[in-house]
């Protein structure tokens, strides 16, 4: 059985979520006309090409703020590289659209029997937990980020807060 896919930390997520190519140099009556196409960029790919080539880390530092190994970062910048050199070779667009991402990792403590799971910041935002009471004694006592003094766990501790999960 294959291993479930972990989590890629983002630190943002972009205003603007699609690029067109410019086809107004192109002379009207050689070209043909046809359909764009299209690729689509990960949020964790845009990421990692946001940090290794924008930012200027290396791939291990990369790697770190991902909460990813620096293979699988490997992997995401390979395929983001991949889909913008074809669209900017081919004239395709680029539709910046989903993925395995997160803004934060939230760590989750039952109070009572001590069990520690994760939850994804954004399913606490909206009130899509997996648990809302402890998986292994079904106690409603959670803590949520309990080790942690960042200021994005303070705004999860309060997001959790305001769903009764803290």
């Amino acid at each position: 059985m294959a291993r479930p896919v972990k989590w890629r930390k983002i630190e943002m997520i972009p205003q603007i979520l699609k690029f067109n190519p410019d086809q107004s140099n192109v002379d009207a009556e050689s070209a043909v006309p046809k359909i764009i196409l299209e690729n689509i960029l990960k949020l964790e790919e845009l990421e990692a090409i946001r940090l290794k080539d924008l930012e200027g880390y290396e791939q291990e530092e990369c790697a770190a703020h991902m909460e990813v190994s620096r293979p699988t970062f490997q992997r995401i910048l390979i395929s983001a590289r991949k889909k913008v050199a074809d669209s900017l070779i081919k004239g395709k667009s680029i539709r910046i659209d989903g993925g395995y991402y997160t803004k934060n990792i939230c760590q989750i403590r039952c109070q009572n029997c001590g069990r520690e799971w994760i939850e994804r910041y954004e399913a606490i935002d909206v009130g899509q937990v997996k648990h809302h009471t402890c998986p292994r004694c079904r106690s409603a006592l959670l803590r949520c980020c309990p080790d942690d003094e960042s200021e994005l766990a303070e705004e999860c501790r309060r997001k959790c807060e305001s769903h009764h999960m803290s």
